[in-house]
């Protein structure tokens, strides 16, 4: 990035809730309470996949996919806030901020894909349960889930050289917690409407495409459902799919306020709030939301830990 006299850049100040100090301490116990319960949560998920010879099926492929992305997501933000929420020193060097939105954007990309093509797995089964084997074939599971992680980091490639192309001409207080695009773009010293345009284009592909993928399949999903006469079957098809439909709603609801609207309209204090759900809350309740919510999760943990008791 240019600046203004020539000197070197050496970082930024995360600003963060820094105009807050006695919020600061309680948001230090709680987000390292959060981020315990994630790694806890979604490892025991990745694990229970692994293990259990009953989850070798392409939903909890596509689980464990979606649990280790959401491990990496969030650790690519929180240790860094907590170290700024301990002290007095704010900053994060020019490469750690680098990383940091080459690989929070990387990573949100993969999850609105993956919610995508896990919304396909759940279109199959339903909808496609005498074909789902062949459709779902594993080698077919395999691509579809590098497909999106290849696309999800291509794309934040792609937007991180573009946002550190933008001169700052010496400016360097980001007012957010971490590394995002918009308070990177509120620190450009030209114009920025053809990044912003670019930017809106990206968020109609990467969020607005796969969305529309989940409601054509859960509309075609609804129709197979209604169609059962069995008020067992019914409840079992909506258990089948209402995890799954609960998480994208969270996740796509908050990505969306913070990426599609216009830059005129966003609010930093609004958007450090939504950037605490979809990069703290979210990650930690989806173990919670699909280990309550499904039985076959439910009976791998039981199987698992009765087991390591018994052998004591």
């Amino acid at each position: 990035m240019e600046q203004k006299n020539g000197s070197s850049f050496t970082g930024f100040i995360l600003l963060g809730f820094s105009d807050r100090p006695q919020l600061e301490l309680v948001l230090f116990v709680v987000l390292l309470v959060f981020y315990t319960f994630t790694l806890l949560g979604n490892s025991t998920i990745i694990a229970l996949s692994h293990v259990d010879p009953q989850l070798h099926t392409p939903m909890y492929f596509f689980l464990s996919n979606l649990s280790f992305l959401d491990l990496c997501y969030t650790t690519s933000i929180v240790p860094q806030f907590l170290v700024n929420l301990s002290g007095a020193d704010k900053s994060i060097s020019f490469g750690g901020c680098v990383v940091q939105l080459f690989m929070s954007l990387g990573l949100g990309g993969t999850e609105c894909i993956l919610l995508a093509v896990m919304a396909f797995d759940r279109y199959a089964a339903v909808c496609r349960p005498l074909h789902y084997t062949v459709i779902m074939h594993p080698r077919l599971c395999a691509l579809m889930a590098s497909a999106s992680w290849l696309v999800g980091f291509a794309n934040s490639l792609l937007q991180t050289v573009l946002i550190f192309l933008l001169p700052l001409c010496g400016r360097n207080k980001l007012d957010h917690f971490f590394c995002e695009v918009p308070p990177l773009l509120n620190l450009a010293c030209v114009d920025t409407t053809r990044n912003e345009s670019e930017l809106f284009f990206v968020s109609v592909i990467i969020l607005f495409i796969p969305v529309a993928l989940i409601i054509f399949s859960y509309v075609q999903i609804a129709r197979v459902i209604l169609r059962i006469k069995s008020a067992v079957g019914q409840r079992k098809a909506f258990g089948t799919c209402g995890s799954h439909l609960t998480v994208v709603s969270l996740f796509y609801g908050t990505a969306i306020y913070a990426y599609a609207q216009p830059r005129n309209n966003y609010s930093q204090d609004q958007g450090k709030v939504i950037a605490l759900f979809y990069t703290i809350i979210s990650p930690m309740i989806n173990p919670l939301i699909y280990t309550l919510r499904n039985k076959d999760v439910k009976a791998a943990m039981k199987k698992v830990f009765w087991k390591d008791s018994d052998s004591r």
